[in-house]
């Protein structure tokens, strides 16, 4: 949250609730159902160190992610998650004394030392010992062997809820941000003594991680079944068959492996689709409730391509979440790489597909956020107009600061986890392994606000509240409360809930107290993000949202005026954003599509958006036309509560009879900000603040603080890098769904 938050303003915002609550006269509230009570909390779950392809320890970047003190924006938990296959370095050395632990001392050698030159080349497993004899450690002896250990052993000496999971190099596709929870963090370690000298044996494991990442990762090639060497039989034996498929009968089963292998060639594309269709099936078999996949930056890689490995179409997303609904829940459509030169990652022409140059799905990032979630009425919709939980995430994939170093608060490349985005979850308490093996206390952490009453964190609470579907995202700190709930209200006398023809003030104040207390609404006649509400036909619908907009700085370094703003003749700082606008987007529910009819399950994103940006052109299958802005709160129609809340509520139209779901965007950006958005105030592509192709650039950046690194053209410097995401930043919400008894169900919500 943004620095300088006044506990004054806090009080007055809590006596402005109450007031309200006692100032209408209306049944009590107090009835709850079965929702435990819970908290926001923030994390990130997709970040590189160099056991992979990033810059730093695993120590740096826990530290960088959940400090409170040299970096202000602490995680409250946080999911270290590097590239499957393999890796040449060791990323459990620290890089100076202050990262040094009497378990894991600093020793002078950096992380970026191979494994061969510190544990010895004889101790790498599998295939050939390591990859191709060239010291590469398989990612697999990595997590189970060097990588948990370590992040368990951190986890207890902070108090925080650290995990271990894998951006997987998917096969048949791009990548995808995982985890399997099984095993890691264990209850028996709270509390036990921490070693003082070198050398730490954990108590849990991320054998469960390793064996999938063996099992399913594209660059994983390994054929030794977790074991020392193929054909020896010490080690982990792992078998990666699933019940009720193929398995061995698979033609891309390989009998040495106990693994499917499929073939390269004409056809890769979708052999690889199926085996990963198999990865979320066993993670449902193994670990239901103890497993996420998320598929990350999707639209990157560009469509699918049967023929090789690039991006997701949206019969692909379909697939996973009907073969693993608890498990495939979502995607990373609000990618990491934010301060690159190209936003995301993103670009025109990125992609070689069968000898010819396609861009990224989209050609770019819209506001920072893929074309799949950042089109209203694009694939996010018509997933969600099927009724499935199907939710959106956020991500850092922190790997560098471009040309500056990690220390630099400036970057040409990358933010730290919690720097720039976050996702904001909740986690309840009573949540199955929470409570009694608590990583964290109730501590205040000292100077941090918002980290009171989140005890009892662990890997299990916070993939159920990924699950759940109830959380949001925002970027630059521009909210960091979201209360989001609809109530139904029948005539009086016409029912028997305590929301008994109610006026609009009585949810507000519920939303109010809500987002006071950064917790959500517990009432059988309210649902909020990633719930549903089931009403009987005719019901009123009454929707209310309350934000915090913090006061103070956020994160960003710099206090020039945003240049974007500037242009329509707005004069405010960049690292003080202050939300413009929020809109309300609905679409109806129609229910799931039939995989045999590929007219409405599958279709691809039309490749020349960037040009021809018209939904018409998109096939049936990746679209809802039903879905649109309905309702648009500025400072012209919210109410202002404590200098930092605003609450606002309206009714759907009435009458309400077919089932449907409601969610939210906002922005710092008014409508008609050129180059940034519309009219509408949709966003725009990002492609005139990309420094990649300067002819590009549109916005300049005239004051004398702007950056020497910016883009520039003819003497002048432009909107690009990191100064280009300050500039422009939104925040999105899941959905509600409101189901109409009679009407289509909405299947994928309990």
């Amino acid at each position: 949250m943004r620095i300088g938050i006044a506990k004054n303003q806090i009080a007055l915002a809590v006596a402005a609730a109450i007031g309200a609550i006692a100032l209408i006269a209306a049944p009590s509230i107090a009835t709850a159902c079965d929702k435990k009570s819970g908290t926001y909390v923030t994390g990130d779950f997709h970040n590189h160190t160099t056991c992979s392809d990033g810059s730093i320890s695993m120590q740096k970047l826990v530290k960088k992610s959940t400090d409170t003190v040299d970096t202000p924006w602490g995680l409250d938990w946080f999911v270290q998650a590097g590239h499957g296959g393999s890796g040449n370095r060791n990323c459990t050395l620290a890089e100076d004394e202050s990262l040094g632990t009497p378990a894991y001392p600093y020793t002078g050698v950096p992380p970026t030392t191979t494994w061969t030159n510190t544990i010895g080349a004889a101790n790498l497993k599998g295939l050939n010992g390591g990859v191709g004899g060239n010291g590469n450690m398989w990612r697999w002896q990595s997590i189970q062997e060097y990588q948990y250990p370590l992040l368990e052993y951190l986890a207890r000496l902070k108090e925080l809820p650290l995990f271990i999971g894998v951006e997987s190099v998917v096969a048949g596709h791009e990548h995808s941000s995982t985890s399997v929870i099984a095993g890691q963090m264990p209850a028996s370690a709270k509390g036990t003594k921490l070693p003082t000298t070198p050398g730490y044996t954990p108590l849990g494991n991320a054998t469960a991680m390793a064996q999938w990442e063996y099992c399913f990762d594209r660059n994983d090639t390994d054929t030794s079944r977790g074991n020392l060497a193929v054909g020896n039989a010490t080690g982990n034996n792992w078998n990666c068959s699933v019940t009720g498929s193929l398995n061995a009968a698979d033609p891309s089963w390989n009998a040495t492996a106990q693994k499917l292998i499929p073939a390269g060639g004409t056809g890769t594309g979708l052999r690889g689709h199926l085996k990963t269709v198999e990865a979320v099936k066993w993670m449902a078999e193994n670990h239901p409730m103890g497993s996420y996949y998320v598929p990350a930056h999707l639209e990157r890689a560009g469509p699918f391509n049967p023929n090789g490995n690039n991006g997701f179409n949206i019969e692909h997303l379909r697939n996973f979440n009907n073969a693993a609904p608890n498990t495939a829940f979502g995607f990373e459509t609000q990618p990491g790489h934010g301060a690159s030169s190209d936003r995301g990652e993103y670009s025109p022409k990125r992609n070689n597909i069968g000898g010819v140059l396609v861009d990224s799905v989209g050609g770019t990032t819209y506001g920072g956020t893929g074309v799949y979630g950042a089109q209203v009425g694009g694939v996010w919709d018509a997933l969600l107009g099927e009724g499935r939980n199907f939710w959106f995430f956020a991500s850092s994939d922190w790997h560098n600061r471009g040309i500056f170093g990690p220390d630099d608060r400036r970057s040409t490349q990358d933010f730290f986890p919690g720097e720039y985005q976050r996702d904001f979850v909740m986690v309840r308490d009573g949540d199955k392994n929470r409570g009694r093996d608590d990583w964290r206390g109730d501590d205040d952490r000292k100077g941090k606000d918002d980290r009171r009453g989140k005890g009892g964190l662990t890997p299990q609470s916070i993939v159920n509240g990924l699950r759940s579907g109830n959380s949001f995202t925002a970027s630059g700190q521009l909210i960091d409360r979201l209360a989001f709930v609809a109530c139904a209200s029948y005539p009086r006398g016409k029912s028997t809930p305590a929301l008994d023809a109610v006026g609009n003030g009585v949810v507000e104040a519920i939303a109010l107290a809500a987002a006071l207390k950064n917790t959500d609404v517990d009432h059988d006649e309210c649902a909020t993000m990633g719930e549903k509400l089931v009403v009987r036909p005719g019901a009123e619908i009454i929707v209310s949202i309350v934000v915090r907009d913090p006061s103070g700085t956020n994160y960003s370094p710099y206090s020039f005026p945003n240049p974007s703003l500037a242009q329509v003749g707005l004069k405010q700082p960049l690292n003080q954003p202050v939300l413009d606008h929020i809109d309300v987007i609905r679409g109806m529910v129609t229910g799931y599509k039939n995989p045999n009819d590929p007219t409405s399950y599958a279709g691809e994103w039309p490749r020349d958006w960037l040009v021809n940006p018209s939904l018409a052109n998109v096939p049936p299958a990746a679209k809802n036309t039903t879905a649109s802005v309905i309702k648009t709160f500025n400072d012209m129609s919210w109410k202002v509560v404590g200098g930092e809340y605003r609450r606002m509520s309206f009714r759907l139209p009435a009458p309400v009879n077919a089932s449907q779901y409601i969610r939210l965007r906002g922005t710092n950006l008014p409508p008609s900000v050129p180059n940034e958005t519309d009219a509408n105030g949709n966003p725009l592509a990002d492609l005139a603040t990309n420094a990649s192709g300067l002819a590009n650039l549109a916005i300049p950046c005239s004051h004398t603080d702007c950056p020497a690194h910016l883009g520039v053209r003819n003497g002048q410097k432009y909107v690009s890098y990191d100064v280009a995401a300050w500039s422009d930043l939104w925040f999105y919400s899941n959905p509600i769904y409101i189901e109409v008894k009679g009407s289509t169900m909405v299947a994928g919500v309990q």
